[in-house]
Formats: C-alpha cells, structure tokens, sequence
C-alpha cells in the first residue's frame, strides 16, 4: 500500500519547515502531518528526501539512524546542534512547533 500524494507532501512539507539548528523526532513528523506511524515517516525520507534537511530527523530518542549517523551528527553540529556522543539533547533543540495540540495538526 503505497502514501497517498497528499500525505507524502505534507510530511515534506513538515521537514522543510524544521528550522536551521532544530530537530523534530519521526514521531513529531507523523503527529504533526497525522501520518499512521514514525516508520512511514522514515520510508518517505529515505524515498524522496534527498533535497530535505533530512538531517533534522532524529529517533524518539535523540540518535540519528545508525547508517546515517557519522553525516547527519556532521551536518547538526555545523548548524551549532551540540551532542553528546551521538545522542541530541531533545530538550535544547527540539523544534517548538512540533508540540501542538496533537488532535490539531499542523500540516
């Protein structure tokens, strides 16, 4: 079962929308766009999310995907996101606007 188009665009919507030197969690995408899951967030980067600040999406809790991690700790760093090893303080930098009222949306 392939996204309907006007998910897919909102969910790049959201991700464009995270501010230089911010980060929002796969499961803030999915409850700002109200898509089904973090996991469908994931699979649409990884599809179509190459000209994204796709480095701004994190895990639930604060690392990058393993096979992302070297470059998109990289790329937080030069926008002066501070790490701990490779973890994200999600309360220094989580993007604000990813914490409305859930039932809303945003997207």
């Amino acid at each position: 079962m392939g996204v309907d188009e006007e998910l897919h665009e909102k969910v790049r919507q959201a991700i464009q929308a995270i501010p230089h030197g911010r980060v929002a969690t796969y499961g803030d995408i999915a409850d700002l766009t109200r898509a089904p899951s973090p996991r469908l967030i994931g699979k649409i980067l990884s599809e179509d999310g190459h000209d994204l600040p796709w480095h701004r999406v994190l895990r639930a809790n604060g690392t990058p995907a393993p096979h992302l991690a070297r470059e998109q700790l990289e790329r937080l760093r030069a926008e002066g996101v501070l790490t701990e090893g490779e973890k994200v303080d999600l309360r220094a930098y989580r993007w604000a606007d990813v914490v409305p009222e859930p039932e809303r949306g945003l997207f």
